[in-house]
């Protein structure tokens, strides 16, 4: 039985601890071999001297990621312990600078975290137009909403603009309280929260209120010609094939656009079909128009949002595979005589 005492004056404790010591439980549960008690700004391990080593590098980690942070969420915490230290490392401490897209407010870091965020990031730095494409949870809005802040700040653009198709701007919508504004923005609400985490409260109001940001439904953007802007066209999955075109052809000199979509998440009525599969398929071989597809390995949610993907991929392959044309059977034909007619 071995016993080591690890310090952790550089953090604040409650912050690695966690509310009612949430935190530490996730530790205790990581290493259930281990002995872990929490003494003031001190963690004691008793345990085998190889499981204390495992869990010394972990707590580690999770030191340099709240002494570079401030704050680590239950689920980046319990993220941190579970992968590899090189996927750890990559993920969440080392930063190096020249990654980070975006400071947002109290010094919050934002940059592509996946193999797959990083090539979304270098694909809209060399072409002006970039389709991401993947599934829930992987980052493609957050990533592109950070490209369009860090070209807002770096005045390479005079706007953002972030748009959405909303699908049920029917009946559905009419049924909601309030005007025109409050009924469409729950459709915008995820390009919001995105926003807050960039840009502090009282500029983002600012940028809003002088239409430096502007976020609106895909059906505003007919007619306009978007110039010295930074466009994003999110969930284009549920865009019509005339929506997409109308959107594609508004992007005006010094202009970029990122569309992002799901094709797995289509929301639109059965007699449509989604316009962001066939604007992907036609559009694959003009130059300044990059494809980025996204996976469940860039699922940056919670844990469980990877596995849920996978049983969502699986059950859809069973499907498909059960709806394959299966070869007609073979009839024999019977060998037996005709009876006689009776006479």
């Amino acid at each position: 039985m071995t016993e080591t005492i690890i310090n952790l004056e550089t953090v604040n404790p409650i912050e690695f601890f966690g509310v009612n010591n949430g935190k530490l439980d996730l530790l205790k549960k990581k290493f259930p071999l281990l002995k872990i008690l929490s003494r003031g700004t001190q963690l004691k391990l008793s345990g085998s001297h190889e499981q204390i080593e495992n869990a010394r590098e972990k707590i580690e980690l999770l030191v340099q990621y709240l002494e570079r942070n401030g704050h680590v969420s239950e689920n980046y915490f319990e993220q941190i312990l579970g992968g590899d230290d090189a996927e750890v490392i990559d993920n969440f401490v080392e930063r190096n600078p020249n990654e980070v897209l975006v400071f947002g407010p109290n010094g919050k870091s934002v940059r592509a975290r996946t193999a797959n965020q990083k090539k979304l990031v270098a694909a809209a730095d060399k072409n002006d137009i970039v389709f991401a494409i993947g599934p829930a949870g992987t980052g493609k809005t957050y990533t592109a909403v950070a490209l369009a802040v860090r070209a807002l700040k770096n005045k390479s653009v005079k706007k953002i603009i972030l748009t959405r198709p909303a699908v049920e701007a029917g009946e559905s919508l009419g049924f909601l309280p309030g005007d025109l504004k409050e009924k469409i923005d729950p459709y915008l609400r995820p390009l919001y929260d995105a926003l807050d985490d960039m840009i502090p409260a009282d500029k983002l109001g600012y940028y809003m209120s002088t239409r430096v940001i502007e976020i609106a439904p895909l059906a505003y953007m007919r007619g306009r010609t978007l110039d010295n802007a930074f466009i994003i066209l999110d969930e284009a999955q549920n865009a019509t094939d005339l929506q997409i075109k109308m959107f594609l052809t508004r992007i005006g000199a010094n202009a970029k656009a990122i569309i992002t979509g799901d094709l797995t998440q289509v929301d639109l009525p059965k007699h449509q079909s989604s316009g962001l599969e066939k604007a992907t398929r036609i559009l694959k071989n003009i130059d300044g128009i990059t494809h980025i597809e996204l996976d469940e390995d860039d699922v940056v949610r919670h844990r469980l949002v990877k596995a849920i993907i996978k049983a969502y991929d699986r059950d859809f392959e069973r499907q498909q595979e059960n709806q394959l044309p299966r070869e007609p059977k073979k009839i024999v034909k019977s060998q037996q005589k005709p009876e006689e007619d009776k006479q």
